[in-house]
């Protein structure tokens, strides 16, 4: 047979022109793995598909399919991860593609491949991929994976770490859950992640909150950029992100000021360097549809310039009466390649969001005579005069620099704007069982265009110290929010409309008028500085020292039309957040770890006293220890997590009072659980379990609303030999009780069943089918006076074909 001759020389120049940072290492003794067949190289294309994780699998994999014999030095792949390489290609160029940005290049004789480092002016070399630029590591991105769980992320200190390397509880919802369970928006993300708890407040409108370990989550980051809550970030779509990043805990070192609940980090996807495009449908019960294209790959023959373009469109009813909600999603984004070592990044995003007869609050939860009301769950409150309608707009660009020394370098501007326009009515009152009387409407109106400036630059790279080699990452974040918005004399309470019998009630009620009364204008700034350190003080031992500098104001200016003008100056300076973590290996699959961090948070601007006075910030510590283990090549993460945090000023809402109260010395503690990733070839897994307590100074439970256990799981697996083209799945979300008070207004613990099932039609079609709250429990998602029901079960269909 034939055997082509494969010229060495072009190849290993355009590695080279790929590497971005190089570190020297030893050479050593080459030591050989026979990854699978002998045989000589065919010229002819093969059918190759090997998804991104650690280099040696991959190319273990490589061999599998191409019939190659690989040759190398173990030490040489350490920590390295491979890019995901598939379509139909000649052997040589699945080899080209899966090392490119590893730093290896390699000679091939016959069949036999022996990967060898890029030569540097001062030897041998090789990249690190675990101190890459932050969002790019090898392995960071998880489309095309098909995997629970991803092999780094920067989330929680900056530095790209492996999921065992980085000492605080991480979870990430990676493309494949995402897909795998049908979740569209930040909300159903949450909803799905261990650990957290989704209070949904209405529908289609902007008041679900998030809690974690005794706090509500106010921390929000798009590609580690924070992002302001008042955004309304509950509204974003997934499908222009890769994944979503939740990080438990305090995250001060780089959200600057926060709460220790968690940070919500949303990672967008990036074009690909080889052409792909899908289109997406679905159909639902309650009339939802929806549909979708993902367009992504090169735009030049050379490849020096990539773009993605992703378009979204969904129209949806809900098991509520009146409700509909239609939504759009444009997002594009290109890269470019200025030299072999800079990258420039432009991108955009819009989103528009129109929602009629949106409801806000719930039902009335008790009869006047104390019973509970029970009344049914597609009962709408709200009437058909009331909408929510939202225009989100994102710029943004970076630069990125790899230096030859190693160091990399990123700046990047945002530019976000959410011009929003909201006419509500909540129901108030008592219902008579009777007669379904009792209940009027409490109309309110807002609107604005908020818009937020973020800077963000680093540097990152390693340094050397007492003969080991370190890390190092510092950066500047500033952000600049500003919110010019009309009152329409807040909440209307001399409108009076009685609704004669609500559980007939088709919505008809007299529009109210909403004149301007006054205007405000609120600025908020922040800038921060820091410094983080990884020490690799033994070959088991990594510390990370780390601190974060900041100051921050918030100027709140309110003009009453005949009246007398106010302002509100805040101010805090020079607030210093240290970071503390150590990880120790017991040994190839298993480490300790420990962090400790300071809290500091301003009250959020809607946080008032009953004198509608602004309160003082919330300062504390937290502590985290626990053990993490890894398997099957890093395809499997797993942790055991121990937490107590230590706040004082802790706003807690007081029903009787509408209004806050702090709380000092109080404590949570909880132990978290969970495993992500792949338990067998094809079989994917999601299980976490979180137990949360927080008390105050005289030890009584307060933060009721989240529950004391929580425990979340989701799994899919392929089916296999003649059924591999069948793919089933399921999971179950069950949590303790909760509500206000834990008296009065009160929900059992419930549990809610889903499932899943796909069909892959053809190589490049499949369809799919989610069922969720399959056993159609009914249970609060909101539990309060006006309780709001949780989805009853519930169905959708979609297919995807990809090409």
């Amino acid at each position: 047979m034939h055997s082509p001759s494969l010229s060495r020389a072009p190849l290993a120049t355009a590695i080279q022109r790929q590497t971005r940072r190089q570190v020297i290492l030893p050479r050593a003794l080459l030591t050989t793995l026979l990854l699978l067949g002998a045989g000589e190289v065919l010229a002819a294309p093969t059918s190759i598909n090997v998804a991104a994780q650690p280099l040696s699998s991959a190319l273990q994999q490589l061999g599998q399919q191409s019939n190659l014999q690989i040759i190398y030095d173990p030490q040489l792949l350490q920590g390295l991860k491979a890019n995901a390489v598939s379509g139909t290609l000649e052997p040589e160029e699945a080899l080209h593609r899966l090392l490119l940005g590893s730093g290896l290049t390699y000679q091939i004789t016959g069949n036999t491949v022996s990967l060898i480092p890029v030569s540097g002016a001062a030897g041998d070399a090789m990249q690190l991929g675990a101190i890459s630029i932050s969002g790019k590591a090898p392995g960071s991105q998880t489309e095309g994976t098909g995997l629970y769980t991803t092999y780094s992320s920067s989330s929680s200190t900056r530095l790209n770490l492996t999921p065992r390397e980085t000492p605080q509880s991480v979870t990430v919802l990676t493309r494949q859950r995402l897909d795998d369970q049908k979740l569209t928006n930040l909300t159903d993300v949450l909803d799905a992640t261990a650990g957290i708890t989704v209070t949904r407040n209405g529908m289609g409108t902007e008041n679900d909150t998030y809690w974690s370990r005794g706090s509500q989550i106010q921390n929000f980051e798009v590609d580690g950029v924070p992002t302001s809550t008042r955004l309304d970030n509950y509204t974003q779509s997934t499908a222009m992100y890769d994944r979503v990043e939740v990080v438990r805990g305090a995250t001060g070192l780089i959200s600057g000021l926060g709460n220790p609940s968690a940070t919500i980090n949303l990672i967008r996807k990036r074009p690909t360097a080889e052409a792909q495009a899908s289109v997406t449908g679905e159909a639902g019960n309650w009339d939802r549809y929806g549909t979708g294209m993902d367009v992504s790959g090169p735009l030049t023959e050379s490849g020096n310039v990539r773009g993605r373009l992703v378009v979204d469109y969904k129209t949806q009813g809900s098991w509520v009466d009146r409700f509909k909600q239609d939504s759009q999603l444009v997002y594009g984004i290109t890269e470019f390649d200025l030299s072999e070592a800079t990258l420039l990044t432009v991108g955009f995003s819009y989103q528009k969001t129109q929602v009629d007869s949106p409801m806000r609050g719930g039902y009335p939860s008790y009869f006047t005579n104390g019973e509970k009301s029970h009344v049914h769950r597609s009962l709408n409150t709200s009437p058909d005069w009331s909408y929510n309608d939202h225009d989100q707009t994102n710029f943004f660009t970076s630069v990125e620099h790899q230096f030859d020394n190693g160091w990399s370098g990123k700046i990047e501007y945002g530019h976000t704007e959410n011009k929003f326009d909201q006419l509500y009515a909540v129901a108030t009152g008592t219902l008579d069982q009777a007669t379904g009387s009792g209940t009027g409407l409490l109309p309110v109106r807002w609107s604005g265009t908020p818009r937020q400036d973020n800077i963000d630059a680093y540097f990152t790279g390693p340094f050397s110290l007492f003969g080991r080699e370190h890390e190092l990452i510092l950066g500047v974040t500033a952000t600049n929010y500003k919110e010019s918005t009309p009152s329409y004399g807040d909440w209307l309470r001399d409108y009076s409309f009685n609704v004669p019998d609500i559980s007939h009630w088709d919505g008809n009620s007299p529009k109210p008028a909403t004149p301007v009364v006054s205007k405000g204008h609120m600025e908020e700034k922040q800038l921060g500085t820091y410094l983080t350190s990884r020490f690799h003080v033994t070959d088991d031992l990594t510390v990370i020292l780390g601190g974060r500098l900041t100051d921050w104001k918030r100027d709140t200016d309110t003009q009453p039309y005949g009246g007398e003008a106010s302002t509100v100056k805040e101010r805090e300076t020079g607030i210093f957040t240290p970071y503390t973590g150590v990880v120790y290996d017991l040994d190839d699959n298993w480490s300790l770890y420990a962090s400790y961090t300071k809290i500091f948070n301003p009250q959020a601007s809607y946080v008032r006293d009953i004198n509608n006075k602004s309160l003082a910030p919330t300062e504390g510590k937290g502590y985290e220890v626990g053990v993490k283990g890894t398997f099957f090549d890093e395809k499997l993460n797993t942790s055991l997590a121990l937490f107590k945090l230590e706040q004082d000023n802790l706003a807690v809402w007081m029903s009787d009072t509408q209004a806050y109260r702090l709380e000092q010395s109080t404590e949570t503690k909880g132990v978290e659980l969970e495993l992500n990733g792949e338990l067998a070839e094809g079989w994917q897994a999601s299980a976490g379990y979180a137990y949360s307590v927080t008390t105050n100074a005289d030890d009584a439970r307060i933060v009721t609303n989240a529950p004391r256990h929580m425990l979340k799981t989701f799994t899919s697996y392929r089916l296999p030999g003649a059924l591999d083209k069948v793919t089933v799945g399921g999971g179950v979300n069950w949590q303790s009780k909760i509500g206000e008070d834990l008296r009065y207004y009160e929900q059992g613990s419930y549990a809610v069943t889903n499932l899943m099932a796909r069909y892959d039609i053809t190589k490049n079609l499949s369809a799919s089918l989610n069922v969720n709250n399959l056993f159609d429990r009914e249970y609060y998602s909101m539990v309060y006076y006006d309780g709001m029901y949780g989805a009853p079960r519930n169905f959708m269909t979609s297919f995807k074909y990809s090409f």
